[in-house]
């Protein structure tokens, strides 16, 4: 996957501008609030269908205007051109466009287009809650397993049906409860099946990326999916009824599945310091790319976001170079091109500069 042309109109402090990006790998630089993260925010917009910066859609429309748009055209692993277009409105329609063929299916979207993002705020990936490391999971299983996206959904449905069922007071011998517990089970025992597989087969690629990145320790990372190792769903549930009962929700089950980081056995954040967390996460993502790679024959797209607040100059230069390695499309952003010096040795690279929403190529 290789984006050739990025477009996008209204979004943010950008009125207009287009992007044409090297394949490999494109820097642009620009103060504080020129826009230069609103570049990867768009592009992230085609991976994910929402900001990395808000949770609001409405925040990223420019100022009085009703809409913001984002167009792209490239070629994916086929080397099959495409172009692809959505547009939020300020009244959070969504609509989009895959090759003239429009669709108001998310799903039908950022399936197409594998991006993966490192910002200042990615230590949260070790320190943060469980919820971010499920997304880092389920991200791998989305892109790789067809049946994922609408096993998830089921499950989410069937949850939230249980947990009506508690806070209705509905009680383990009505029929009701039984029926969709029953559900909730097959759907949750072939979730965590999928999600056991990935970590199984993330474990040896992220092991000797961070053999390479944290020489000094052993990390390890083990997957827990969210209640007890040796019960089964349908026993934990049982087990655990008089306390979601109380409490009107379930407390066992795939939506509480975590990725636990041990360091010679301890929890990570007591051991490691904030760089050395930025470098476990670093080679988190780059066994995730990797993996993807292997297990898709595709490539993603990686957006580094003010890298140069986050990793000190050596550290930049592996974590790019692991990258390109891998033929990964990517685009970093930095304040001063001085950040970056190291980029000189690369051959097919892009400069842009951003200031006050106008972007230009150096």
């Amino acid at each position: 996957m290789k984006l050739d042309k990025v477009q996008l109109t209204h979004f943010r402090n950008i009125s207009s501008a287009t992007l044409l990006p090297s394949r490999s790998l494109t820097v642009i630089t620009g103060k504080n609030g020129s826009g230069k993260s609103s570049l990867l925010e768009a592009i992230f917009y085609l991976g994910f269908g929402r900001s990395f910066r808000t949770a609001k859609h409405r925040s990223v429309i420019q100022h009085e205007q009703p809409a913001f748009s984002i167009f792209a055209q490239g070629t994916n692993d086929n080397e099959a051109t495409f172009k692809v277009g959505m547009e939020r409105r300020n009244t959070d329609q969504f609509t989009c466009s895959i090759d003239g063929e429009h669709s108001h299916r998310l799903a039908d979207l950022v399936s197409l287009i594998p991006v993966q993002l490192f910002t200042p705020q990615s230590t949260d990936l070790v320190i943060g809650s469980p919820a971010e490391r499920r997304k880092f999971m389920d991200w791998g299983l989305f892109h790789v397993e067809q049946s994922f996206h609408g096993l998830h959904a089921a499950y989410t449905k069937l949850l939230k049906q249980r947990n009506a069922l508690l806070k209705q007071n509905a009680t383990l011998k009505e029929p009701q409860h039984n029926y969709w517990q029953e559900q909730l089970v097959v759907v949750g025992e072939k979730l965590d099946l999928q999600r056991q597989r990935y970590m199984e087969a993330l474990k040896p690629v992220f092991n000797a990326i961070s053999s390479e990145f944290l020489p000094e320790f052993s990390v390890e990372i083990s997957y827990y999916k969210g209640w007890e190792k040796e019960a089964s769903l349908a026993e934990a549930l049982d087990k655990k009824y008089e306390y979601d009962f109380r409490v009107g929700h379930t407390s066992s089950g795939p939506h509480k599945a975590d990725v636990r980081f041990k360091v010679n056995g301890i929890n990570a954040q007591e051991i490691l310091s904030r760089g050395q967390l930025r470098m476990a996460v670093a080679a988190l993502q780059l066994a995730q790319t990797a993996l993807f790679s292997k297990q898709t024959n595709r490539k993603s797209i990686f957006l580094l976001d003010d890298v140069g607040a986050e990793l000190d100059i050596d550290k930049r230069e592996r974590f790019i170079d692991g990258l390109l390695a891998m033929d990964t499309q990517i685009f970093v952003t930095a304040i001063e091109s001085q950040q970056l010096e190291f980029v000189d040795k690369y051959n097919d690279k892009k400069m842009f500069h951003v200031e006050h929403g106008h972007v230009t190529e150096e």
